[in-house]
């Protein structure tokens, strides 16, 4: 994994948790399961989200658990798929919430790069997974780089921060009370009729970022990924 390519802002404020024993360790782990196994997502894609979404312009976290598992899924945004790529069933539990809460247009493919350009970090809680094994990189060192990014998110201003299902609400100490936090049950089918569903959490933010004057999210996914 090619730590060069986080942008210099992200790069900057994450030198303390990435000159750790611990990560040197990570790095190793992910590149021998890269010999033996398929991981997704692609190793050029592990940091896209930091490239998508520079440090300074973040003003909405969406927290993940790992990558998608699959085939071609993965690409480095927690929840997202490129254009052509069947929706997952938390990604289409997430478009069928969007609309009901926003009324935007059903999105037409799953890409949700032109969320992260207007500051949306679509982060995972891990960043690698062994293809076709949930969990499978699980408490190897992402979960303590990943509470690092949540830190020094949680160091800007007026950010809101998005938790779904119990691993991500998790994080819920690491956020100061002065963020909007927007905790449910997760989008994946097993739970999302438990509380998901009706949550309105895409105008929830919109009405923070209204309040603290920032400009607001077009939650609107085009016909190609922008």
């Amino acid at each position: 994994m090619m730590i060069e390519g986080l942008p210099n802002s992200w790069r900057d404020a994450l030198k303390p948790a990435v000159e750790t024993e611990s990560f040197a360790a990570l790095l190793k782990f992910v590149t021998a399961e890269r010999e033996q196994h398929q991981v997704f997502p692609p190793e050029e894609d592990v940091f896209h989200a930091f490239r998508l979404t520079p440090l300074e312009q973040v003003k909405v976290l969406i927290l993940g658990q790992d990558p998608y598992h699959d085939d071609g899924q993965a690409h480095g945004l927690s929840f997202s798929v490129r254009p052509g790529v069947a929706f997952p069933p938390s990604l289409r539990n997430i478009f069928k919430e969007l609309v009901d809460d926003v009324g935007v247009e059903v999105p037409k493919h799953g890409s949700l790069e032109s969320w992260a350009r207007q500051g949306v970090l679509l982060l995972n809680t891990v960043l690698t997974v062994r293809a076709h094994e949930a969990n499978s990189h699980r408490k190897r060192g992402w979960e303590q780089f990943t509470d690092h990014v949540i830190q020094v998110v949680n160091q800007r201003p007026g950010v809101a921060f998005v938790l779904w299902g119990n691993p991500a609400q998790e994080k819920r100490p690491l956020i100061d009370d002065r963020h909007l936090v927007v905790a449910s049950v997760h989008p994946s089918p097993l739970s999302a009729r438990r509380g998901f569903f009706g949550s309105k959490p895409f105008s929830k933010i919109n009405q923070f970022l209204a309040q603290s004057n920032q400009q607001l999210i077009d939650w609107q996914i085009g016909d190609a990924a922008r």
